[in-house]
């Protein structure tokens, strides 16, 4: 029985079911899940994230991991762990660059976060040449005897969501049933929990609250061991309304409702809520655009660099880097977020707080 199948008869046995149920069960259903069984990365498949832009975008992360071991005093021993690594190409590109810092890479001590089959053996085919990671299905499992350093990119959006919607009569929340046809469709059912802001009618608010839960549990992390947690993904960076829930398939939208399990799905990340839970369990917290942040790395310096070593891949350099940080591209609308324990200053966000 397909994945459509069991969540339509789930429904006529329980009722319709929170945007945010349907979203992990499409994700992470252990049968048919996106990302337990089909997972398509890069140009041939569903969606490319910015390491697959270009080597730069992960080369910087490393150097950012460097110099924030440094901040910590260097320590001779640091955790450093991914959380949805993908197919590997952030964390290879991040150790080519570290290996200007032996001391660096002989203190670290690499942790991959993964709960999907398909992308952990990716994941190992990649680095298995540069590093022995080990793996772990959560945050909760890696160890506490080292500061951390973390990385999460593109990770935020994957967590589901619930979407509120302001009616004439209050607050009702989406939620997805069986519609004409047999078809899986978005109904509304009344709640008394609505936000207390004022929306006009049909204005759709989005709860993150996986989102924030997991930056809390990352903000204790840091706080209690020591060290900084980047967040690099897509979002907003003030409060607001509107209906963000994307399916992707081969790079073009698709119906979130069409086919569970066979598309991504994802909602833009809420980094007020983000960082207010990290700020709430004692951690700093810090935000920048992608763009900006980027450039306090010194990618433009980077991209003339691979330029001038490669004349015949100026071009192409010269788009990978307006990609990355123009404003009409993923400059603007990504945002780099830092989680720290109070008592550090990140590398890149100095002079740089929430709210501004």
């Amino acid at each position: 029985m397909s994945l459509l199948e069991r969540l339509k008869a789930e429904i006529a046995a329980t009722g319709p079911m929170r945007v945010d149920a349907y979203m992990a069960r499409c994700l992470h259903d252990p049968i048919d899940g996106y990302y337990a069984t089909r997972p398509a990365l890069g140009e041939a498949g569903d969606f490319i994230t910015a390491p697959m832009v270009s080597q730069m975008f992960g080369e910087l992360i490393g150097l950012w991991a460097v110099e924030t071991w440094r901040a910590l005093g260097s320590p001779p021993r640091v955790l450093l762990a991914e959380i949805g690594p993908g197919d590997g190409t952030l964390m290879v590109d991040a150790l080519r660059a570290a290996r200007l810092a032996p001391d660096f890479l002989a203190a670290a001590d690499l942790w991959l976060v993964e709960t999907s089959g398909p992308l952990i053996e990716r994941q190992r085919a990649a680095i298995a040449a540069v590093a022995r990671p080990r793996w772990a299905e959560s945050l909760e499992a890696l160890p506490v005897d080292a500061p951390l350093i973390l990385v999460a990119n593109e990770l935020f959006d994957c967590l589901p969501a619930r979407q509120l919607v302001r009616t004439k009569a209050g607050w009702a929340e989406r939620r997805v049933g069986i519609g004409a046809g047999g078809r899986l469709a978005f109904g509304l059912a009344p709640v008394l929990d609505g936000p207390a802001a004022v929306a006009p009618t049909g204005a759709v608010v989005e709860l993150a609250e996986a989102q924030a839960a997991l930056a809390g549990d990352i903000a204790r992390r840091v706080c209690g061991q020591g060290g900084a947690a980047l967040i690099i993904d897509y979002g907003r960076d003030a409060p607001g309304c509107g209906d963000t829930l994307q399916a992707l398939r081969r790079h073009r939208p698709d119906d979130p409702l069409a086919d569970p399990g066979g598309a991504d799905l994802t909602v833009h990340v809420d980094f007020p809520a983000v960082l207010a839970a990290a700020r709430a369990a004692g951690a700093g917290a810090a935000l920048l655009t992608q763009g900006e942040f980027l450039r306090r790395l010194g990618v433009e310096q980077r991209a003339a660099a691979l330029a001038a070593a490669r004349p015949e891949q100026a071009e192409r350099t010269a788009r990978q880097l307006e990609r990355l940080i123009g404003e009409d591209q993923m400059g603007q609308l990504f945002k780099a977020a830092c989680i720290h324990a109070a008592d550090l200053a990140p590398p890149g966000f100095e002079g740089a707080s929430w709210p501004r």
